[in-house]
């Protein structure tokens, strides 16, 4: 069954090419969190304090 709203447009067919159409808006953000982009913070998967510890020099 085809949906369409008041401008007769096919949203099925619209959410089709839309999940084929790429990365969304947040998984580019995400994606450049990942690879080293500036102010993009809020969407790293980075553990500043792990890589804190990381950075600091040892004893040994």
């Amino acid at each position: 069954m085809k949906s369409k709203n008041f401008t007769d447009t096919n949203i099925e067919e619209v959410k089709k090419l839309n999940a084929n159409s790429g990365l969304s808006f947040n998984e580019v953000l995400a994606e450049i969190a990942r690879t080293g982009g500036k102010g993009t913070a809020i969407y790293s998967d980075t553990n500043p304090e792990q890589v804190r510890k990381a950075n600091r020099p040892t004893t040994d």
